[in-house]
């Protein structure tokens, strides 16, 4: 199985590529997206949102008179096959710059080669912590779990909810899920006064976690610090109202599905998150979320809400476009490493962008942005707070 779609990913970029012919003067743009793959939920409808974004822009008359132009690789999330994609935009492509990979895996693999290549990348999920140190051409509109996390535990500190007790449950198969459960949950309730009276783990295939549950319940945690994705979430949260323990649920980005209360099938009541992007916020975040609604509904896809994700994907264009506009890019080839290194340049710059997600600057190539403290109440997603990391 994961040889087909290894090989279907290179037979979609070998295709995409063949047909991607650069013109002179156009804004070649890289995309690696993860349509098919462990991410896929979380993943497939970014298209939708890249797409959106470059047809504004085109749209309004591109950028220094040019039109953005995307050449797009599914890496199925395997890091090889970003290395594979990301050379392909740098070498055959000719792109500006690329948006993705989608997750820490990928940008371990490929933050070292777009450095060599001299060109930027721009993760729109990755979020395990320190990743883009060392590295100039890369760049995440991504917060890590750390500082999510942080404002999480923050916000449950100034509004006075319970937090004498802590402990920490977290899946062992997954590298981000792991280091929140290991590291980061540790150290934040350290920061805060909350004594670890215990951790718990699972695999994320596992569906019975009720030796989990029963330890957390002699535990008995005023909050518990997830490390999971979703479908580690709703498993933990089910077997908590099913053993009657009310302890509250919090977590960061990597849980941030929009469709997750209704998946808990309500359970998760007080579960509380931090993410970038809440479609209520203000009249900017509803129409994006009623046009993006009606594209993924006519694509025929699961999910018509959109995601941080998928925010974070749509900022991403506009942010290279900020930074091409500033640089005065031309897409002329003979200028293409010169101009490469003027939109990292430009992006390093970038401070208090009104953008999608809110205001966007840049610190060590990570992005500085809001955070939505999320609350589940009766089945579905409240806003809790609206907090902005140091």
């Amino acid at each position: 199985m994961k040889t087909s779609v290894l090989l279907g990913a290179t037979m979609l970029a070998a295709l995409v590529s063949t047909g991607a012919a650069r013109a002179d003067g156009e804004l070649v743009l890289g995309y690696m997206m993860a349509k098919s793959g462990p991410y896929v939920s979380l993943a497939n409808t970014n298209e939708v949102a890249v797409d959106m974004a470059v047809e504004e822009i085109n749209k309004k008359g591109g950028i220094n008179g040019k039109k953005i132009k995307v050449v797009k690789f599914d890496t199925a999330g395997d890091p090889k096959q970003a290395t594979t994609a990301l050379r392909r935009f740098a070498q055959d492509d000719a792109a500006l710059a690329v948006i993705g990979p989608f997750s820490s895996s990928e940008v371990r693999t490929t933050f070292p080669v777009g450095e060599r290549e001299g060109i930027a990348q721009m993760s729109m999920a990755s979020s395990a912590p320190g990743l883009t140190k060392g590295f100039t051409y890369g760049f995440r509109n991504t917060t890590d779990e750390g500082k999510v996390i942080d404002q999480v535990l923050g916000s449950l500190k100034d509004k006075k909810l319970p937090t004498a007790t802590g402990a920490a449950a977290y899946a062992t198969d997954d590298v981000v899920s792991k280091s929140i459960g290991t590291v980061v949950i540790p150290k934040l309730f350290e920061k805060y006064g909350i004594p670890l009276k215990g951790s718990v783990d699972f695999q994320l295939a596992a569906f019975d976690l009720s030796p989990q549950v029963a330890q957390l319940k002699q535990i008995a945690p005023d909050v518990v610090g997830l490390g999971s994705p979703p479908e580690g979430a709703i498993n933990l949260a089910k077997e908590l109202k099913r053993q009657g323990v009310s302890t509250r649920l919090i977590g960061g980005t990597t849980i941030a599905d929009p469709e997750l209360p209704k998946r808990m099938d309500g359970a998760g009541d007080k579960l509380t998150i931090g993410t970038t992007f809440f479609p209520e916020v203000n009249a900017t975040t509803k129409a994006f979320t009623e046009e993006f609604g009606k594209r993924t509904k006519a694509a025929g896809l699961n999910r018509t809400e959109p995601n941080q994700m998928d925010a974070s994907v749509y900022d991403i264009v506009y942010l290279y476009s900020e930074a091409m506009k500033r640089a005065g890019v031309t897409g002329d080839k003979a200028k293409l490493a010169e101009e490469r290194t003027a939109i990292r340049d430009q992006l390093a710059k970038l401070k208090d962008y009104q953008a999608l997600e809110g205001s966007i600057s840049f610190t060590d190539g990570d992005a500085v942005k809001p955070v939505y403290v999320l609350e589940v109440k009766d089945g579905k997603w409240t806003l809790l707070d609206t907090r902005m990391p140091n």
